[in-house]
């Protein structure tokens, strides 16, 4: 068999592989968000609560202290709000994050995109959203109580 019949072969096993993982996701072997995603290869969904909450932290850091490089800024990383995946070539997550500008707790978009297999994390996008802006924080923001 010559190397065009290799590709045919590895192709087809590929294939196959990769259907017999879709019947069995959809005969109840697996979750049905997991058909529902397979069937959206590209969408935007949500990122569960609990699920990656530490690597979804991680994320949203590293998006703070890239943009802070960059823009020579002073952000504070402070809170997660919101976190979406999108699967692309990687991962491109889409986090709505909290951070302290000079006191004052504002939100943030940003865009990570990851390749684990690489070991590459790149910031593609970060901007304030100009909502969520609150006063200057508060002690108890700090995690110290009144009259200790």
């Amino acid at each position: 068999m010559g190397a065009l019949g290799n590709c045919s072969v590895v192709f087809l096993l590929c294939f196959f592989s990769s259907f017999a993982l879709a019947i069995g996701l959809h005969q109840g072997v697996g979750d049905e968000d997991q058909v529902i995603a397979m069937a959206t290869l590209g969408g935007v969904r949500d990122v569960e609560n609990n699920q990656n909450s530490v690597e979804i932290e991680e994320l949203a850091r590293f998006a703070v202290h890239e943009h802070n490089k960059k823009e020579n800024a002073l952000l504070e990383f402070a809170r997660v709000v919101k976190a979406k995946e999108q699967v692309v070539a990687g991962t491109l997550y889409h986090l709505t994050l909290e951070a302290i500008d000079a006191g004052i707790k504002k939100l943030y978009e940003a865009k990570v995109c990851t390749k684990p297999w690489l070991n590459h994390k790149e910031l593609q996008e970060f901007k304030h959203t100009g909502d969520g802006e609150s006063a200057s924080f508060t002690s108890a923001d700090l995690g110290a109580k009144r009259g200790d």
